[in-house]
């Protein structure tokens, strides 16, 4: 049995910037001399360096530990949490320091994230992992099961969800000022980094203080170029989910906050590719698309979802006046119901029955309770639900624990099935027309069983293999 003086004597050989006693190591009815919950960062810099700094401002957290494939990125906040044992591999961390940590972040390239969640997971650590919660469909059906199984307290990093603007909504539609919604669309400006490109034929040096082979994780064995990280692995498929990855798990989530969309029962899309004179080299495998448009549909209640990115945007509703902006002018949502319409901007911010004056004339009900902070409480709200235990109320009641955010990702993850269905050239013998890239069909999707119907080619991006030993 582990006590409190062998723990600190452990730790104490283990490192002597190990200064916090986390919750879990003293038993059921005792707290640390902190009372805080000790978190190790899986990724220091970008999005992963400001979720850490998230929860420490949450006053409710301390930052034990903080682990980075590159050096580079850590180095603000390895001087801001001086105290914190740094490590490269997650692994490593996670062996050596296990007993020391209450909960993990993982804000780290899409690749990455499952992996580095169900390591922690089967450890019983809570988690909050960064959007899309996983690369693939399997993925994160697996960590959404997880979950349960290991009775762990999780999140997902859409912030928005949290927000006062999607609760409006709801409360709206509960009321049934917009009747019943049939149709909905999302659109986005992204990307902003680079995609529909061919990937760089010649290899460059690695830079000094990044272990690329880490970096590379379950990805395939491919060489290092400029510019590849690390901001624009997100349109590549080895690494990123490309604009629908990165946007719609805060753009689609107001969607099945208001309705409780499962998954989609089909998928379709058309993607804009640079035009070349030979219309097969116009298709890069290896990159997403500079734009695209997929309709996804569901059933239970039957809405049908647009999703719009790389600048492409919905007619505006007609109650809009013309100077209106519609959403925030580069990303947004617009709900179409049978007696009425609604609009909000990303992550939800910003709602709107339509003409945007009925905002101001209905008066509603409020049906779901506000997170105190909104948004910026989403971070402070799994905290919290950490440092009480899996299986309270307020823990299944996080905006986007596993069981909101896996089918949410899992319906993301469909229109990428889709796009990249595409340009898949279909075997000749199969004799059904399919031979050519940018060929535009419909997958019919078998949610329960993760499996398309009537395409088998677009299977195997369900379910990506990895690299060498890594596992799930």
């Amino acid at each position: 049995m582990t006590t409190r003086r062998s723990f600190v004597k452990n730790a104490a050989l283990a490192g002597a910037s190990v200064y916090i006693v986390p919750r879990h190591v003293l038993g059921r009815g005792y707290v640390a001399p902190s009372d805080k919950l000790v978190i190790a960062g899986i990724g220091a810099g970008g999005k992963g360096g400001d979720d850490i700094n998230q929860f420490y401002a949450s006053g409710k957290a301390e930052i034990g530990f903080i682990c980075d494939v590159d050096e580079r990125q850590a180095v603000e906040n390895r001087k801001k949490f001086p105290k914190a044992l740094f490590y490269k591999d997650f692994r490593e961390m996670l062996e050596r320091s296990g007993k020391s940590i209450d909960a993990v972040s993982v804000g780290i390239p899409d690749h990455q994230h499952a992996v580095a969640a169900m390591a922690a997971m089967k450890m019983g650590k809570h988690v909050y992992v960064q959007k899309p919660l996983t690369h693939d469909i399997y993925e994160a059906r697996m960590l959404t099961q997880a979950a349960h199984q290991y009775k762990v307290v999780t999140q997902m990093g859409n912030q928005g969800a949290s927000g006062d603007g999607v609760r409006q909504l709801v409360d709206w539609y509960k009321a049934g000022i917009v009747g019943d919604i049939h149709t909905i669309y999302c659109f986005t400006d992204r990307p902003i980094w680079p995609q529909g490109i061919v990937r760089p034929a010649t290899a460059s040096p690695i830079p000094a203080g990044l272990d690329y082979d880490l970096w590379l994780g379950t990805a395939p064995d491919k060489p290092y170029f400029d510019g590849q990280l690390p901001f624009n692995w997100r349109g590549w498929w080895d690494y990123g989910t490309g604009a629908l990855g990165d946007m719609a798990c805060h753009i689609m989530a107001p969607a099945f906050a208001i309705l409780g969309l499962g998954y989609p029962v089909s998928a379709e899309c058309s993607v804009a590719t640079p035009y070349v004179q030979n219309w097969g080299e116009g298709y890069f495998p290896d990159s997403c698309p500079i734009a695209s448009h997929i309709t996804l549909t569901f059933k239970n209640p039957d809405v049908t979802l647009h999703w719009m990115d790389g600048g492409i945007q919905p007619t505006r509703p007609t109650e809009l006046l013309p100077n209106e902006v519609l959403g925030d002018g580069g990303n947004g949502a617009i709900f179409y119901g049978t007696k009425g319409n609604m609009m909000c901007a990303t992550y939800g911010k910003n709602p709107s029955l339509l003409p945007t004056s009925r905002s101001h004339e209905v008066t509603v009900p409020q049906t779901v309770a506000r997170v105190p902070g909104g948004d910026e409480g989403h971070y402070k709200a799994w905290v919290e639900a950490a440092i009480a235990g899996y299986g309270i109320a307020q823990a299944k009641a996080l905006s986007s624990n596993f069981d909101i955010a896996g089918p949410l990702t899992e319906s993301v993850l469909m229109g990428n099935l889709a796009i990249r269905s595409f340009g898949l050239r279909k075997k000749a013998a199969s004799g059904d027309g399919f031979d050519y890239p940018g060929r535009h069909i419909k997958l019919l999707w078998d949610g329960a069983s993760m499996k398309v119907t009537n395409f088998d080619e677009a299977n195997e991006f369900v379910r990506r293999g990895y690299r060498g030993s890594w596992t799930l």
